[in-house]
């Protein structure tokens, strides 16, 4: 059973930078893809910036292209989303997510795609 566990997220000033990490764990951990998606208050919860865990290909939603680098360690098992310039609107709930290996090599977008969900990692930008 894979578990993924969030650390890292905060309070920081609008402008400031967050680095929020997931760790995952299991007797032999591997995946298609590893995504960062988010939830605000009374929002659905939204695609941010994911990961091909083979090919280290990544892809970012609109809102946070040119702020966000998403990044991963094999050898720690680990995902990083490293978050500059932050404003307001970021504030929500960070959730990292597994899509279970099957040696697929599309990386998925869509939160129903994926297996494995961290508990979530609270992220607040003060104005």
């Amino acid at each position: 059973q894979v578990q993924l566990v969030e650390s890292g997220g905060g309070l920081v000033q609008a402008g400031g930078s967050l680095r929020v990490s997931c760790a995952a764990s299991g007797r032999t951990f591997s995946a298609n893809a590893m995504g960062w998606f988010r939830q605000a208050p009374g929002k659905e919860r939204e695609f941010v910036a994911a990961v091909n865990w083979i090919y280290g290909t990544t892809y970012y939603a609109n809102s946070v292209k040119g702020r966000f680098t998403i990044s991963r360690d094999h050898a720690k098992n680990t995902m990083y989303l490293q978050m500059n310039s932050l404003k307001s609107e970021d504030t929500a709930v960070y959730y990292c997510a597994a899509d279970k290996y099957s040696g697929g090599t599309t990386t998925p977008l869509h939160s129903y795609d994926y297996d494995y969900w961290g508990q979530g990692t609270q992220v607040t930008v003060s104005s």
